[in-house]
């Protein structure tokens, strides 16, 4: 049996004749940049994370550089984050010419450890960047009293957690504003790019929506230097119709967790653990092993997908050795790395197919 990591095909079997309907519209319409489409998606998504605005914009990348360069960081600031995320969290930092400054994570959520904060914030430190690894949130409470306390803006990287809550909120409504991507892995996806960002301040919105738009304010006005950032109305038309799923799709991807927890609970494996406060999105379904490697080539040999996500975490890259990010100490996320793995899990995935896994990964330590 083939068991694919992810499986756009069978989602788009399913949703085929309602996206083509959406397209087609779009391109009928002729109205590709920022129409109704995008309108209705940003009004949507605003009333689900609770949010005042949600502004539509090229990616998640774009997301996270037009959040800092609205909040005015730049040149001599720092932002905090995290050495276990996709490079896009510092790189965006770096990209606004900020000076990303990493402090390690807790080892059972995989997400920022906020009794390290204190000590990384400096006179420069402007704002932090939590991210919300695998669909699961981080300790925003905590995160957010430091933040108070210091004087700091704080930017949730939403990326990999589409309606995953803490303490009864949506991730997205817990910070100064929250940043989700749109891309083809995602828990809600497009066709290509696409992200969001969601706030409640209406300056900061206001000033996110110039942004993206080359600072535009009128026909043949521009206020602001900005970026060529705009969800297409085609992207946006594909989300719509996969909006209508997203809740479903969360709610299948916890069952097959829970299929997963149980079948694999008596092997020397860590599986996801799950705060009292929160609410998995299991957009990646985690488990640790030290002997990560061998089973990651046995399930190959089996026909399963798998990712390692992060086994050369992002502060290791060589991109970012010019900026002195590998000196950074970060021992759990470095212990991480060597002993993390991915299993299968998505809505369309069959109960056959994730026991097929789950019995693979038992034989594997048997």
């Amino acid at each position: 049996m083939q068991v694919p990591l992810m499986d756009l095909k069978a989602e788009y079997a399913a949703l085929k004749p309602q996206m083509t309907e959406a397209i087609d519209e779009a391109l009928s319409s002729m109205q590709l940049v920022l129409g109704p489409n995008v309108q209705s998606l940003e009004q949507q998504w605003a009333e689900l994370v609770g949010v005042e605005y949600a502004i539509g914009v090229g990616s998640g990348t774009d997301a996270l550089i037009i959040a800092l360069k609205a909040m005015g960081i730049g040149a001599g600031d720092e932002v905090i984050t995290v050495g276990w995320t996709f490079i896009a969290t510092i790189e965006a930092i770096i990209l606004v010419g900020a000076r990303p400054v990493l402090v390690d994570i807790e080892p059972e959520h995989y997400c920022l450890d906020p009794e390290l904060l204190e000590q990384a914030i400096t006179p420069r430190t402007r704002a932090i960047i939590p991210v919300h690894v695998y669909g699961h949130p981080a300790d925003m409470a905590a995160i957010n009293n430091v933040a108070e306390k210091h004087n700091l803006r704080v930017i949730e990287d939403c990326a990999q957690a589409h309606l995953a809550t803490y303490e009864g909120e949506m991730v997205g409504s817990l910070g100064d504003c929250g940043i989700f991507s749109f891309y083809m892995s995602k828990n809600l996806s497009g066709y290509g790019e696409g992200g969001i960002i969601t706030a409640s301040d209406n300056k900061l919105a206001e000033q996110i929506r110039l942004l993206r738009n080359h600072g535009y304010t009128s026909k043949y006005e521009h206020q602001i230097i900005g970026y060529n950032s705009r969800l297409d109305e085609i992207q946006a038309a594909i989300l719509n119709v996969k909006l209508q799923r997203l809740e479903w799709g969360n709610q299948r991807r916890r069952e097959l967790a829970a299929i997963y927890d149980e079948a694999l609970a008596s092997l020397p494996i860590t599986t996801p653990a799950i705060a009292p406060q929160a609410e998995h999105a299991y957009h990646l379904y985690t488990i640790r092993t030290p002997q990560r490697d061998a089973l990651a080539a046995y399930l190959e040999e089996h026909d399963i997908g798998f990712a390692t996500h992060y086994r050369s975490p992002a502060h290791l890259q060589p991109a970012c050795r010019p900026y002195g990010l590998h000196l950074a100490e970060l021992p759990v996320t470095e212990q991480a790395a060597d002993e993390v793995l991915q299993l299968p899990i998505h809505p369309y995935l069959s109960e056959e197919q994730i026991e097929y896994v789950a019995e693979t990964v038992c034989s594997f330590f048997a």
